[in-house]
């Protein structure tokens, strides 16, 4: 991910003005690499923008671990083990210790460990900006673009949701509940 604005290189540390990185765009999501295993063995960071309407859904990581920092907008956001995981929405669970999704504004951090349920949806009327990593690199970069890929290949529905099972399973990722994408406004 060199190019102009970017520098790296032996030696080098890496800076990435506003707007610079690699950018994967859907209707879903818009991600823009800011590091990646290229450049960082601990993580990989991306800009991601969250649509109104948006949700992730609930899932987990056996190998890896994950940390949000909202910068705009408001996420319902959780990070905790359920009492039971219920398989079609997450936003009713309560953790054992009695905690619930949290509405997450700007300045707050989720950090998610190995195999911690999480999700993040938004429900506002306007696009969400955060920081996220993913440790350790390259997974979750090669995960976006391969999404992407099948997203964009005007599979029949039934094919493209058959792809999306095996490459979750592919990049360590236990989908709980659906990811969601219903964006507000006329029907």
């Amino acid at each position: 991910m060199t190019g102009p604005g970017l520098s790296t290189g032996s030696g080098q540390g890496l800076v990435v003005p506003p707007g610079a990185g690699r950018v994967l765009a859907a209707k879903a999501q818009h991600v823009t690499y800011k590091v990646t295993g290229e450049h960082s063995a601990a993580a990989s960071t991306f800009e991601v923008l969250v649509p109104p309407g948006f949700d992730v859904g609930a899932h987990a990581h056996a190998h890896s671990e994950e940390l949000f920092y909202v910068l705009e907008g408001e996420l319902d956001v959780l990070a905790f083990e359920p009492r039971v995981r219920t398989p079609d929405n997450w936003r009713s669970w309560e953790s054992h210790a009695g905690q619930r999704r949290t509405r997450a504004t700007p300045g707050t951090l989720i950090h998610v460990p190995q195999g911690c349920p999480h999700a993040f949806a938004n429900t506002s009327g306007a696009t969400a900006k955060m920081l996220f990593q993913s440790s350790p690199p390259p997974a979750h970069e090669r995960y976006f673009e391969e999404l992407l890929d099948i997203l964009t290949s005007g599979a029949q529905p039934a094919e493209r949701d058959a792809a999306i099972d095996a490459l979750r399973i592919r990049y360590d990722i236990e989908q709980i509940t659906p990811l969601r994408y219903d964006p507000p406004g006329p029907r």
